[in-house]
């Protein structure tokens, strides 16, 4: 299996970024307000407890006032509750943010995708996408929810416990606040190999999951071709990139924390010595509360010094997937609808249906030009003209044209030069939501969602009566495999239909697509992968769901097209003959050659007794 590489981003820490992503979470300000006042109220307390312990020393102790620490404990006891009180508010609002966020770069992330369009799943491995709104998306609400608030905890309890070192002994809080440009220095170094490790990792990460996604898909395939083993090799090469990768990582943050630690204890080793030394010789004034409360704020310092070394380290984890997500989020379409458009007939989410112009179904090419992005180009000054409830036949090799063709009058693509007009109008000056809730599309590997027959075609027409959906079956001639079922309508298809053959969801997927009524029908080599007599119940269903609508037809057997008003054979973008059925016959030209080939073939099979 072969892996799309994904882009590289920064190289280095973007705050740029992370303010892009804290936009994300601007339903959740008041919320992160309210933890970052709570964390500050906490590192207070964390200050206020080494104080309390140098009065109990120094005042109940050392004085010899035991009888008086009722009030002592009192004070202390509010302390400890205000600190639980934090606490507790600090783990509910940050799991709230932390959920919160999920919820919504996944909703907005969902909603960005159903806007992209076809050119941009052809570039994107589906795989990678899961992983972009599963996983990467997991790790930015961690880090919104836990890691960035920690910052506020750990800043403040290092500038409070600093303001009251200097206040106690100006000479040994110079001394331990010394280390901190030494830390900086360490952490400039390692977040730089850190975040290229975890880079490496999150773009693993996409690989194995579009390994997985490939290996459920094309479980079948690999059974016929009995790939397993090589599949599992080339799959534990890829986890074991990530595991190299993660193990680089991890050792770096080991080396990292050990380091910071051993300074921290350094500075807290010259406190011990150097104070117990002017204690014992009477300079300084120091009493043994105050060197008590000066070792434990020496000591606890590099604690949140360390967390925040942890927190920038998770960051730089944190943003490859960033990076990813926003890039996600902030792909612009490439086909678009303009604002005015937008204004007069509303976007695929806010429809403006009151202003939509009923559609015939009079289809024009004018010198249409058409390459996809970094290709070569399809079709050049191609031009047609068809009349509303005419059908039309596409034949040809692979890669002729036929699709583009239809993808350009679905408007999944939109012309490099020239123009296609519906009813008269260029199509980019109406909403693609009016245009495509006007289309039916048959594939030649229809997809039926997971749910029941029933469900699957009222998806053509969400307001559709049970009446209307059977209907619509019985029209298509699939109400009688339906009704073999034992929950008739209400048979669950599986996932992507896979509990029905392949004629049985085409059926369904045109009773689909009748029931929506449409203007415009595309069938996309519709009977190609079906048998002979499930191919002679979709021509019926054909011939129903075609009538009085216009009509494009790609067809590989052109026992499908006999019946079309004209006939394109298209070669390499360009129409090469045209006309109906008998008249491409008589001109014996390359249709009648293929169709020709194709009966003689069709003959001997019959001859045989295959059936296909």
């Amino acid at each position: 299996m072969q892996f799309q590489e994904e882009q590289d981003y920064t190289k280095r820490f973007d705050a740029g970024l992370w303010l892009k992503l804290l936009k994300y979470a601007r339903p959740f300000y008041g919320h992160l307000a309210a933890v970052a006042v709570t964390m500050l109220i906490c590192a207070g307390m964390d200050v206020v407890f080494p104080l309390l312990t140098k009065e109990a020393i120094d005042v109940y102790i050392a004085q010899g006032r035991a009888s008086e620490i009722g009030w002592f404990v009192l004070k202390y006891f509010a302390v400890v509750l205000i600190q639980v009180a934090s606490i507790f508010t600090f783990c509910f609002l940050s799991g709230r943010v932390e959920v919160g966020m999920c919820h919504r770069i996944r909703k907005m992330g969902f909603k960005r995708l159903q806007e992209l369009p076809f050119s941009y799943y052809d570039r994107t491995p589906v795989g990678y996408l899961i992983a972009r709104m599963t996983s990467d998306t997991q790790r930015l609400g961690d880090t919104i929810g836990w890691g960035l608030i920690d910052l506020f905890w750990a800043a403040g309890y290092i500038v409070m416990s600093a303001v009251v070192m200097l206040r106690m002994n100006v000479h040994l809080a110079v001394i331990t606040l010394c280390v901190i440009p030494i830390i900086a220095v360490f952490a400039i170094y390692f977040q730089k190999k850190i975040l290229a490790n975890y880079r490496q990792v999150r773009k693993i990460n996409s690989k194995i999951t579009g390994a997985f996604n490939e290996g459920i898909m094309g479980a079948k395939t690999t059974k016929t071709l009995v790939r397993e083993k090589a599949n599992a090799e080339e799959f534990v090469e890829l986890t074991g990139n990530m595991k190299k990768n993660s193990i680089r990582a991890a050792i770096l943050s080991a080396l990292f924390y050990p380091l910071v630690m051993s300074l921290g204890a350094m500075a807290s080793s010259y406190i011990i010595w150097k104070g117990g030394g002017d204690l014992l010789a009477g300079i300084g004034g120091l009493s043994i509360g105050t060197l008590s409360a000066f070792i434990t704020y020496a000591t606890g310092i590099f604690e949140p010094i360390s967390n925040v070394a942890r927190i920038f380290a998770d960051l730089q984890s944190s943003q490859a997937a960033a990076e990813r997500v926003i890039t996600m989020m902030e792909t612009e379409p490439e086909i678009a609808d303009t604002p005015e458009v937008e204004a007069q007939f509303g976007d695929n989410f806010n429809p403006k249906r009151e202003n939509w112009p009923e559609m015939h179904g009079d289809v024009t090419f004018e010198n249409v030009s058409f390459r996809y992005k970094e290709g070569e180009q399809v079709l050049k000054n191609f031009s047609l003209n068809v009349k509303a409830g005419e059908t039309i036949a596409l034949v040809g090799e692979t890669g002729s044209g036929k699709s583009t063709i239809v993808n350009l009058v679905c408007r999944f693509y939109e012309p490099t030069e020239g123009r296609i007009l519906i009813d008269g109008v260029d199509y980019r000056e109406r909403s693609q939501l009016w245009l495509q809730s006007n289309l039916g599309y048959v594939l030649q590997q229809p997809h039926l969602f997971s749910g029941t027959i029933r469900d699957n075609i009222r998806y053509g027409n969400l307001t559709a009566t049970d009446e209307q959906i059977e209907e619509a079956a019985r029209r298509v001639n699939a109400e009688e495999f339906i009704l073999g079922f034992d929950k008739g309508y209400d048979t669950d298809v599986g996932e992507g239909g896979n509990r029905l053959s392949t004629g049985q969801k085409q059926l369904i997927s045109f009773a689909r697509a009748l029931i929506a009524d449409p203007a415009i029908f595309v069938l996309d080599e519709a009977t190609s992968s079906v048998d002979t007599e499930t191919e002679m119940k979709i021509q019926q269903a054909i011939q129903q769901t075609l009538s009085g609508r216009t009509s494009f037809i790609i067809a590989h057997r052109l026992s499908t097209v006999r019946t079309a008003d004209r006939i394109l054979v298209i070669q390499g973008g360009e129409v090469i003959e045209e006309g109906s059925h008998k008249e491409l016959l008589r001109q014996k030209g390359y249709y009648y050659n293929l169709y020709a080939n194709q009966f003689k073939e069709e003959l001997e099979q019959a001859v045989l007794g295959i059936r296909k």
